[in-house]
């Protein structure tokens, strides 16, 4: 699973608060890639929790 985030990004860190392990959230969130496979549920949660559709899950 290959996670990347668009720049539409707008830093609102609901990813992060639904899955820390795999993101954080500065000023736009970054991906901890050696986490995903490990946290897939809870990404694909926050995939679908980001209000700019910002997260893209492949």
């Amino acid at each position: 699973m290959t996670v990347t985030i668009e720049d539409s990004c707008i830093a609102c860190g609901a990813c992060e608060s639904i899955c820390d392990a795999v993101f954080s959230v500065s000023d736009k969130a970054v991906v901890n890639a050696a986490n995903v496979d490990a946290n897939a549920d809870a990404v694909q949660e926050a995939a679908g929790a980001c209000p700019v559709s910002a997260i893209i899950v492949e």
